[in-house]
Protein backbone atom coordinates (compact mmCIF):
# COMPACT_ATOMS: atom_id res chain seq x y z
CA UNK A 1 0.00 0.00 0.00
CA UNK A 2 1.45 3.39 -1.05
CA UNK A 3 2.30 5.94 1.63
CA UNK A 4 -0.31 8.69 1.98
CA UNK A 5 0.52 11.61 4.26
CA UNK A 6 -3.19 12.16 5.01
CA UNK A 7 -3.78 8.62 6.31
CA UNK A 8 -2.35 7.01 9.49
CA UNK A 9 0.98 5.39 8.60
CA UNK A 10 0.05 1.98 10.05
CA UNK A 11 2.24 0.31 7.40
CA UNK A 12 5.37 1.89 8.91
CA UNK A 13 7.94 -0.94 8.42
CA UNK A 14 9.74 -2.38 11.42
CA UNK A 15 13.52 -2.04 11.75
CA UNK A 16 16.07 -2.70 10.37
CA UNK A 17 15.37 -1.29 6.88
CA UNK A 18 15.50 -3.97 4.18
CA UNK A 19 18.42 -3.71 1.78
CA UNK A 20 20.23 -0.84 3.52
CA UNK A 21 24.02 -0.74 3.14
CA UNK A 22 26.45 1.80 4.55
CA UNK A 23 27.96 4.10 1.92
CA UNK A 24 31.70 4.99 1.94
CA UNK A 25 30.84 8.49 3.29
CA UNK A 26 28.84 6.96 6.16
CA UNK A 27 31.81 4.70 7.01
CA UNK A 28 34.16 7.72 7.05
CA UNK A 29 31.77 9.66 9.32
CA UNK A 30 31.41 6.64 11.62
CA UNK A 31 35.17 6.52 12.17
CA UNK A 32 35.21 10.24 13.08
CA UNK A 33 32.14 9.92 15.33
CA UNK A 34 33.68 7.04 17.30
CA UNK A 35 36.94 8.95 17.71
CA UNK A 36 35.21 12.02 19.16
CA UNK A 37 32.84 9.96 21.31
CA UNK A 38 35.86 8.11 22.71
CA UNK A 39 37.55 11.39 23.62
CA UNK A 40 34.41 12.71 25.32
CA UNK A 41 33.86 9.45 27.20
CA UNK A 42 37.46 9.38 28.37
CA UNK A 43 37.12 12.94 29.64
CA UNK A 44 33.90 12.09 31.53
CA UNK A 45 35.57 9.01 33.06
CA UNK A 46 38.45 11.15 34.39
CA UNK A 47 36.24 13.67 36.19
CA UNK A 48 36.55 13.74 39.98
CA UNK A 49 32.86 14.61 40.31
CA UNK A 50 31.03 13.79 37.07
CA UNK A 51 27.60 14.58 38.51
CA UNK A 52 28.47 18.24 39.04
CA UNK A 53 29.45 18.68 35.45
CA UNK A 54 26.70 16.61 33.96
CA UNK A 55 24.05 18.67 35.74
CA UNK A 56 25.33 21.79 34.00
CA UNK A 57 25.72 20.22 30.55
CA UNK A 58 22.39 18.37 30.76
CA UNK A 59 20.59 21.56 31.77
CA UNK A 60 21.90 23.18 28.58
CA UNK A 61 20.74 20.20 26.51
CA UNK A 62 17.34 20.46 28.24
CA UNK A 63 17.09 24.12 27.24
CA UNK A 64 17.95 23.46 23.58
CA UNK A 65 15.83 20.33 23.26
CA UNK A 66 12.83 22.24 24.64
CA UNK A 67 13.56 25.18 22.30
CA UNK A 68 13.17 22.84 19.30
CA UNK A 69 9.55 22.45 20.44
CA UNK A 70 9.26 26.27 20.85
CA UNK A 71 9.45 26.07 24.64
CA UNK A 72 11.84 28.96 25.08
CA UNK A 73 13.47 30.19 28.25
CA UNK A 74 16.48 32.45 28.77
CA UNK A 75 19.68 31.30 30.45
CA UNK A 76 18.93 33.62 33.37
CA UNK A 77 15.38 32.32 33.86
CA UNK A 78 16.56 28.73 33.65
CA UNK A 79 19.41 28.95 36.14
CA UNK A 80 17.37 31.05 38.56
CA UNK A 81 14.64 28.42 38.30
CA UNK A 82 17.19 25.69 39.07
CA UNK A 83 18.08 27.64 42.23
CA UNK A 84 14.50 28.42 43.23
CA UNK A 85 11.96 26.21 41.45
CA UNK A 86 8.92 27.64 43.26
CA UNK A 87 9.26 30.94 41.36
CA UNK A 88 10.01 29.43 37.95
CA UNK A 89 7.93 30.38 34.92
CA UNK A 90 6.16 27.65 32.95
CA UNK A 91 8.84 27.33 30.23
CA UNK A 92 11.67 27.09 32.77
CA UNK A 93 9.73 24.41 34.69
CA UNK A 94 9.32 22.36 31.49
CA UNK A 95 13.06 22.59 30.83
CA UNK A 96 13.84 21.44 34.37
CA UNK A 97 11.36 18.58 33.89
CA UNK A 98 13.35 17.49 30.82
CA UNK A 99 16.51 17.18 32.89
CA UNK A 100 14.59 15.25 35.55
CA UNK A 101 13.16 12.96 32.84
CA UNK A 102 16.67 12.14 31.57
CA UNK A 103 17.72 11.03 35.06
CA UNK A 104 14.46 9.11 35.58
CA UNK A 105 15.04 7.28 32.28
CA UNK A 106 18.65 6.51 33.21
CA UNK A 107 17.70 5.05 36.60
CA UNK A 108 14.82 3.06 35.11
CA UNK A 109 17.06 1.61 32.40
CA UNK A 110 19.71 0.58 34.95
CA UNK A 111 17.03 -1.03 37.14
CA UNK A 112 15.79 -3.09 34.16
CA UNK A 113 19.05 -4.92 33.34
CA UNK A 114 20.12 -2.02 31.09
CA UNK A 115 17.10 -2.53 28.81
CA UNK A 116 15.40 0.45 27.19
CA UNK A 117 11.71 -0.46 27.33
CA UNK A 118 8.34 1.07 26.38
CA UNK A 119 7.44 1.64 30.03
CA UNK A 120 10.66 3.70 30.38
CA UNK A 121 9.59 5.84 27.41
CA UNK A 122 6.18 6.38 29.04
CA UNK A 123 7.79 7.36 32.33
CA UNK A 124 10.08 9.81 30.52
CA UNK A 125 7.20 11.61 28.80
CA UNK A 126 5.18 11.67 32.03
CA UNK A 127 8.12 13.31 33.79
CA UNK A 128 8.59 15.85 30.99
CA UNK A 129 4.90 16.76 30.97
CA UNK A 130 4.43 16.32 34.76
CA UNK A 131 1.22 14.37 34.17
CA UNK A 132 -0.01 10.79 33.71
CA UNK A 133 -0.21 10.85 29.91
CA UNK A 134 0.32 7.52 28.19
CA UNK A 135 0.18 6.03 24.69
CA UNK A 136 -2.17 7.93 22.34
CA UNK A 137 -5.56 6.21 22.21
CA UNK A 138 -7.67 8.59 20.12
CA UNK A 139 -7.61 9.08 16.32
CA UNK A 140 -7.07 12.42 14.58
CA UNK A 141 -3.37 13.08 15.27
CA UNK A 142 -1.61 14.69 12.31
CA UNK A 143 1.55 16.78 12.06
CA UNK A 144 0.82 20.01 10.21
CA UNK A 145 2.72 22.92 8.71
CA UNK A 146 2.48 25.69 11.32
CA UNK A 147 2.11 28.37 8.62
CA UNK A 148 -0.49 27.00 6.20
CA UNK A 149 -2.00 24.08 8.15
CA UNK A 150 -1.07 21.54 5.46
CA UNK A 151 -0.76 17.97 6.75
CA UNK A 152 2.90 16.88 6.61
CA UNK A 153 2.61 13.46 8.22
CA UNK A 154 -0.08 11.32 9.85
CA UNK A 155 1.48 8.90 12.35
CA UNK A 156 0.10 5.42 13.05
CA UNK A 157 -3.18 5.06 14.97
CA UNK A 158 -4.38 3.94 17.51
CA UNK A 159 -3.19 2.46 20.83
CA UNK A 160 -3.07 -1.22 19.82
CA UNK A 161 -1.09 -0.40 16.66
CA UNK A 162 1.20 1.99 18.53
CA UNK A 163 1.95 -0.61 21.22
CA UNK A 164 2.72 -3.18 18.51
CA UNK A 165 5.12 -0.73 16.79
CA UNK A 166 6.76 0.20 20.11
CA UNK A 167 7.14 -3.47 21.02
CA UNK A 168 9.00 -4.12 17.74
CA UNK A 169 11.15 -1.01 18.32
CA UNK A 170 11.90 -2.12 21.89
CA UNK A 171 13.03 -5.51 20.59
CA UNK A 172 15.25 -3.86 17.97
CA UNK A 173 16.86 -1.51 20.52
CA UNK A 174 17.70 -4.28 22.98
CA UNK A 175 18.53 -7.08 20.53
CA UNK A 176 22.25 -7.76 20.86
CA UNK A 177 22.19 -10.28 18.00
CA UNK A 178 21.83 -7.53 15.42
CA UNK A 179 25.61 -7.20 15.28
CA UNK A 180 25.46 -6.44 11.57
CA UNK A 181 24.01 -3.01 12.40
CA UNK A 182 26.60 -0.49 13.61
CA UNK A 183 25.46 1.01 16.96
CA UNK A 184 25.54 4.62 15.70
CA UNK A 185 23.69 3.75 12.50
CA UNK A 186 21.25 1.86 14.73
CA UNK A 187 20.78 5.03 16.81
CA UNK A 188 19.79 6.93 13.65
CA UNK A 189 17.30 4.14 12.79
CA UNK A 190 15.84 4.24 16.31
CA UNK A 191 15.48 8.02 16.35
CA UNK A 192 13.56 8.09 13.07
CA UNK A 193 11.35 5.15 14.05
CA UNK A 194 10.34 6.65 17.39
CA UNK A 195 9.53 10.01 15.76
CA UNK A 196 7.49 8.23 13.06
CA UNK A 197 5.54 6.14 15.59
CA UNK A 198 4.84 9.39 17.49
CA UNK A 199 3.31 7.46 20.39
CA UNK A 200 2.35 10.37 22.66
CA UNK A 201 -0.02 13.30 22.32
CA UNK A 202 2.86 15.66 23.24
CA UNK A 203 6.53 15.43 24.19
CA UNK A 204 7.60 12.99 21.44
CA UNK A 205 10.55 15.05 20.20
CA UNK A 206 12.01 15.55 23.66
CA UNK A 207 11.46 11.89 24.61
CA UNK A 208 13.16 10.82 21.37
CA UNK A 209 16.22 12.95 22.12
CA UNK A 210 16.45 11.52 25.64
CA UNK A 211 16.31 8.00 24.13
CA UNK A 212 19.38 8.95 22.01
CA UNK A 213 21.39 9.80 25.13
CA UNK A 214 20.21 6.70 27.03
CA UNK A 215 21.02 4.46 24.07
CA UNK A 216 24.63 5.69 23.96
CA UNK A 217 24.94 4.92 27.69
CA UNK A 218 23.35 1.49 27.14
CA UNK A 219 25.89 0.77 24.39
CA UNK A 220 28.72 1.91 26.71
CA UNK A 221 29.75 4.56 24.19
CA UNK A 222 29.24 7.19 26.91
CA UNK A 223 29.41 6.59 30.66
CA UNK A 224 27.17 9.63 31.29
CA UNK A 225 24.24 11.00 29.23
CA UNK A 226 26.03 14.21 28.20
CA UNK A 227 25.12 14.08 24.52
CA UNK A 228 24.38 17.65 23.49
CA UNK A 229 22.66 16.84 20.16
CA UNK A 230 19.93 19.48 20.39
CA UNK A 231 22.31 22.40 19.81
CA UNK A 232 23.00 21.00 16.32
CA UNK A 233 19.33 20.26 15.59
CA UNK A 234 18.37 23.85 16.51
CA UNK A 235 20.94 25.23 14.04
CA UNK A 236 19.75 22.87 11.29
CA UNK A 237 16.12 22.47 12.30
CA UNK A 238 14.64 22.89 8.80
CA UNK A 239 16.99 20.23 7.41
CA UNK A 240 16.13 17.91 10.33
CA UNK A 241 12.41 17.96 9.50
CA UNK A 242 13.02 17.82 5.73
CA UNK A 243 15.15 14.70 6.16
CA UNK A 244 12.55 13.00 8.38
CA UNK A 245 9.99 13.70 5.67
CA UNK A 246 12.29 12.53 2.86
CA UNK A 247 12.92 9.32 4.76
CA UNK A 248 9.22 8.59 5.11
CA UNK A 249 8.40 9.44 1.50
CA UNK A 250 11.53 8.22 -0.33
CA UNK A 251 13.39 5.87 2.06
CA UNK A 252 16.35 8.27 2.01
CA UNK A 253 18.32 6.61 4.81
CA UNK A 254 21.75 7.74 3.62
CA UNK A 255 21.17 11.49 4.07
CA UNK A 256 19.39 10.97 7.40
CA UNK A 257 22.25 8.88 8.83
CA UNK A 258 24.81 11.41 7.55
CA UNK A 259 22.86 14.18 9.34
CA UNK A 260 22.80 12.26 12.64
CA UNK A 261 26.50 11.34 12.40
CA UNK A 262 27.45 14.94 11.60
CA UNK A 263 25.38 16.07 14.59
CA UNK A 264 27.21 13.54 16.77
CA UNK A 265 30.64 14.64 15.55
CA UNK A 266 29.96 18.35 16.02
CA UNK A 267 28.20 18.07 19.37
CA UNK A 268 30.71 15.68 20.93
CA UNK A 269 33.47 18.12 19.94
CA UNK A 270 31.48 21.04 21.39
CA UNK A 271 30.74 19.18 24.63
CA UNK A 272 34.38 18.11 25.04
CA UNK A 273 35.47 21.72 24.50
CA UNK A 274 32.94 23.02 27.04
CA UNK A 275 33.89 20.44 29.66
CA UNK A 276 37.59 21.29 29.31
CA UNK A 277 36.82 25.03 29.56
CA UNK A 278 34.55 24.44 32.58
CA UNK A 279 37.29 22.47 34.35
CA UNK A 280 39.78 25.26 33.60
CA UNK A 281 37.45 27.92 35.08
CA UNK A 282 36.83 25.73 38.13
CA UNK A 283 40.57 25.24 38.75
CA UNK A 284 41.15 28.99 38.38
CA UNK A 285 38.32 29.78 40.80
CA UNK A 286 39.64 27.33 43.36
CA UNK A 287 43.01 29.11 43.45
CA UNK A 288 41.39 32.57 43.66
CA UNK A 289 38.83 31.52 46.29
CA UNK A 290 41.55 30.06 48.51
CA UNK A 291 43.35 33.41 48.33
CA UNK A 292 40.17 35.43 49.01
CA UNK A 293 38.58 33.25 51.71
CA UNK A 294 41.76 31.92 53.31
CA UNK A 295 41.17 29.28 55.96
CA UNK A 296 37.39 29.58 55.58
CA UNK A 297 37.56 28.33 51.94
CA UNK A 298 34.70 25.90 51.30
CA UNK A 299 34.97 23.14 48.71
CA UNK A 300 31.16 22.71 48.93
CA UNK A 301 30.70 26.37 47.93
CA UNK A 302 32.98 25.89 44.90
CA UNK A 303 31.02 22.78 43.86
CA UNK A 304 27.71 24.59 44.24
CA UNK A 305 28.88 27.49 42.06
CA UNK A 306 29.30 25.04 39.16
CA UNK A 307 26.04 23.20 39.79
CA UNK A 308 23.85 26.28 40.34
CA UNK A 309 25.52 29.39 38.86
CA UNK A 310 22.92 31.68 40.51
CA UNK A 311 23.80 31.67 44.21
CA UNK A 312 21.99 33.44 47.01
CA UNK A 313 22.53 33.60 50.76
CA UNK A 314 19.47 31.43 51.52
CA UNK A 315 20.74 28.69 49.20
CA UNK A 316 23.99 28.36 51.16
CA UNK A 317 22.04 28.32 54.43
CA UNK A 318 19.50 25.75 53.18
CA UNK A 319 22.29 23.49 51.85
CA UNK A 320 23.95 23.76 55.30
CA UNK A 321 27.14 25.06 53.69
CA UNK A 322 27.27 28.14 55.93
CA UNK A 323 25.31 30.17 58.48
CA UNK A 324 23.69 33.34 57.17
CA UNK A 325 26.40 35.76 58.33
CA UNK A 326 29.23 33.58 56.95
CA UNK A 327 27.40 33.11 53.63
CA UNK A 328 26.91 36.87 53.31
CA UNK A 329 30.59 37.55 54.07
CA UNK A 330 31.78 34.92 51.57
CA UNK A 331 29.60 36.23 48.73
CA UNK A 332 30.65 39.84 49.37
CA UNK A 333 34.34 38.84 49.29
CA UNK A 334 33.83 36.86 46.07
CA UNK A 335 32.06 39.88 44.54
CA UNK A 336 34.91 42.22 45.51
CA UNK A 337 37.39 39.79 43.92
CA UNK A 338 35.37 39.71 40.67
CA UNK A 339 34.62 35.98 40.98
CA UNK A 340 30.84 36.47 41.05
CA UNK A 341 28.66 39.38 39.97
CA UNK A 342 25.64 40.48 42.06
CA UNK A 343 22.30 40.79 40.30
CA UNK A 344 19.28 42.13 42.17
CA UNK A 345 15.93 40.75 41.03
CA UNK A 346 13.00 41.98 43.08
CA UNK A 347 14.08 41.73 46.70
CA UNK A 348 16.58 38.95 46.10
CA UNK A 349 20.26 39.44 45.30
CA UNK A 350 21.76 36.62 43.24
CA UNK A 351 25.50 36.17 42.96
CA UNK A 352 26.19 34.94 39.44
CA UNK A 353 29.05 32.70 38.31
CA UNK A 354 29.18 34.81 35.15
CA UNK A 355 32.14 33.02 33.54
CA UNK A 356 30.23 29.74 33.64
CA UNK A 357 27.15 31.46 32.19
CA UNK A 358 29.23 32.97 29.36
CA UNK A 359 30.67 29.51 28.62
CA UNK A 360 27.22 27.92 28.47
CA UNK A 361 26.00 30.54 25.96
CA UNK A 362 29.05 30.24 23.68
CA UNK A 363 29.28 27.78 20.77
Amino acid sequence: MAYNKNSPFNELPNLPPIGFTESPEILRHLARAYRHLGELNGLCASLPDPQLLINTIVLQESKDSSAIENIVTTQDELYKAATEESTANHAAKEVLSYREALYVGLEKMKAQQNLLLTNTMVEIVQTIKQNKSGIRNTPGTALKNAINGEVIFTPPCCEDVLREKLSALEQFINDTDLSAVDPLVKMAFIHYQFEAIHPFADGNGRTGRIINALYLVQQELLSQPVLYLSSYIIRYKTEYYQLLRSLTEKDNWNDWIMYILTALIETTQLTTKKIKALLSIKEDYEIKMKEVLGSSFSHELLQLMFTLPYLKIELLVNREIAHRQTASTWLKKLTAAGIVKPQKIGRTTYYVNYKLMELMISN
